[in-house]
């Protein structure tokens, strides 16, 4: 399983149409400069949205998109499925491994345990709507029922060794004591 950079950007340019007022237009470039994101992706992105009714598109001076529906209808798995399609593929019919090892009349033990992966990831997905990521943390991590991180994801641990300095050192073999 691997979001997309497609998918993600999905997500945050969609979100950032959620936390504006209800049937406020923001244009694609607006959104792009705000979420860091590049411009003609923002603006692929909004068309793919678009196309599968979770945005609409307004003409004129203070035109752009705003969401289809309330973003409490909107699923992640919704934004998702616009944007890059399945989120975990079982590739059983692809044969990812060679014809000659997987062949999908054969029994497979293995695609009970990917199906059911499948399910469960577009389950959760389907369960969380743009409205709850508007929320803190901590209560999207209780949502998912996840314990919530203890410091920021850019703040290394305080026992965390510092650099490359302590990266090498831990990987330099001792001095041999024989020598």
């Amino acid at each position: 399983m691997r979001i997309t950079t497609q998918a993600e950007y999905g997500l945050l340019c969609a979100l950032h149409l959620a936390r504006r007022s209800p049937g406020v237009a923001v244009s694609a470039r607006e959104v792009a400069q705000a979420e860091q994101l590049p411009g003609q992706y923002c603006e692929k992105i909004f068309r793919q949205l678009r196309q599968a009714r979770l945005v609409e598109s307004v003409r004129g001076a203070s035109g752009g998109f705003r969401l289809a529906r309330q973003a409490d209808a909107i699923s992640l798995k919704d934004v998702i499925d616009a944007t890059e399609g399945r989120t975990f593929q079982v590739n059983c019919a692809d044969h990812p491994v060679g014809v000659e090892r997987c062949q999908s009349d054969q029994c497979c033990s293995l695609r009970p345990v990917w199906r059911a992966l499948q399910a469960r990831i577009d389950g959760l997905l389907d369960q969380i709507r743009l409205a709850d990521l508007l929320q803190e943390e901590a209560t999207v991590a209780a949502l998912v029922n996840v314990q919530p991180p203890t410091r920021p994801w850019n703040e290394p641990a305080a026992d965390a060794p510092a650099g490359r300095a302590a990266f090498a050192a831990a990987f330099t073999p001792d001095p041999d004591p024989a020598e």
